[in-house]
């Protein structure tokens, strides 16, 4: 969330960020409702001001034993006045702020320029794609013959988009997810395991509501949200909180199973386990200072490609041009790792900076050593790793000819086993 008056402003720079990113946005309704309310405001002060005065002499008559009546009456009529003033400020405050959470974050400058996922620019490549000697197989044929994933069980129980893990499959999964897990910790990651269920503060502290709530799953009576990322319930840790300096940054790694409609992606991905409703996934969180926090997005993207390289995954780093900047991020780094079953690379990892726009929204403050006041702190989050996705990218990636999947070395001590046939 932006601030109101930082964009009152600067508002150049708000429609300029509005039109790099392609979002249709009306400025001029938010500047139209500041202006009454500044309005308001400056008139509700001045009552204020003059009712102070009049109670002085108010108080003075009083002492003298003189008749205050008419100055009683009058500040009555005042205090009126401001109520009704005050009304109506709290109105518009309340459409500014509805306004305000549907205005994304501004793209920091070395954000390449964009009008969609088309002008994404890569930064790097890592790892030479395998040549087959054989014709490689998608990653649903490969589960369907190993009977490691069974997608029509899955429909049975669930519906569509939802699967069945089994045997070497199940382990597989369980054992990425622990993989993953032990190697963040070992880089500082505090590891918890935070609800899966979050209120409504939760998803607009992270920027999933109220924008994105038709993808969002929800329970009703009472009202509550499956969350579709662990930045949701693990970023809300510190919300309403205040952090000193010194223990920043903190980081947190949580695995999580993430649910999501996949709202206006019908058609897209239909088979397979790359855009399913409900997935596991292994988060990482970090807040930081606003000096660090574009340091730290270098660190924790190459958090994630660490993940990649110890699995020995072919993958490829994109800066995500303004056009395809998410809403709540101010950068973003994609992984995209290399399915030789689809001969093409897939999204796999999302990093990004935030900035101090989750931190607005959740009121997540910082006081420095020494001095007074708060400020907000950066939040970050990365994908350290979407689990059924990198699953996809084992098994595509690991097969043998003989239809067995060579399990990769970093996992062979979670498996117990070198090959599933």
């Amino acid at each position: 969330m932006l601030d109101a008056r930082f964009v009152r402003e600067n508002i150049e720079l708000i429609k300029k960020s509005l039109d790099d990113r392609h979002y249709p946005v009306e400025i001029g309704e938010f500047l139209q409702i500041e202006e009454k309310r500044l309005a308001f405001q400056r008139a509700s002060e001045e009552l204020r001001n003059k009712r102070n005065v009049v109670s002085e002499e108010i108080g003075r008559l009083k002492s003298r034993k003189q008749d205050a009546t008419p100055q009683i009456e009058a500040m009555q009529s005042v205090a009126d006045q401001i109520k009704a003033l005050d009304d109506q400020i709290k109105a518009l405050e309340e459409k500014t702020g509805a306004f305000l959470l549907n205005l994304p974050n501004i793209p920091h400058e070395s954000v390449p320029p964009g009008k969609d996922e088309s002008e994404n620019v890569e930064v790097r490549r890592w790892g030479e794609p395998r040549q087959f000697d054989f014709e490689p197989l998608n990653h649903w044929d490969i589960g369907e013959l190993l009977d490691i994933i069974d997608f029509d069980r899955g429909a049975k129980i669930a519906g569509a988009r939802f699967s069945l893990m089994k045997g070497m499959g199940a382990k597989l999964e369980r054992a990425l997810m622990n993989f993953m897990l032990d190697l963040n910790t070992s880089k500082g990651y505090k590891e918890v395991f935070p609800p899966i269920l979050v209120n409504r503060e939760s998803m607009t502290g992270t920027g999933q509501l109220p924008k994105f709530e038709q993808e969002l799953f929800r329970i009703a009576d009472p009202e509550f949200y499956l969350i579709p990322t662990a930045e949701v319930p693990v970023t809300n840790i510190h919300r309403n909180e205040i952090l000193n300096e010194q223990d920043l940054p903190l980081s947190y790694t949580a695995y999580t199973p993430c649910f999501r409609r996949e709202a206006g992606s019908y058609g897209k991905d239909v088979r397979g386990l790359i855009r399913q409703h409900q997935f596991n996934k292994v988060e990482m969180v970090k807040f930081v200072t606003p000096e660090t926090s574009f340091d730290e997005i270098e660190s924790l993207t190459g958090n994630a490609e660490e993940i990649l390289q110890r699995l020995e995954l072919p993958y490829r780093v994109i800066a995500l041009c303004t056009g395809d900047l998410g809403f709540s991020s101010a950068k973003t780094y994609d992984l995209e790792v290399w399915l030789p079953g689809q001969q093409r690379y897939r999204e796999i990892s999302s990093c990004s900076n935030f900035t101090d726009f989750q931190a607005r929204r959740a009121n997540i403050r910082f006081r420095r050593q020494g001095k007074k006041g708060t400020e907000f702190v950066h939040t970050l989050n990365g994908s350290g790793l979407a689990i059924g996705r990198t699953l996809v990218a084992v098994l595509e990636n690991y097969q043998q000819k003989n239809g067995s999947i060579l399990v990769p070395a970093a996992l062979r001590p979670y498996m117990d086993i070198e090959v599933i046939q």
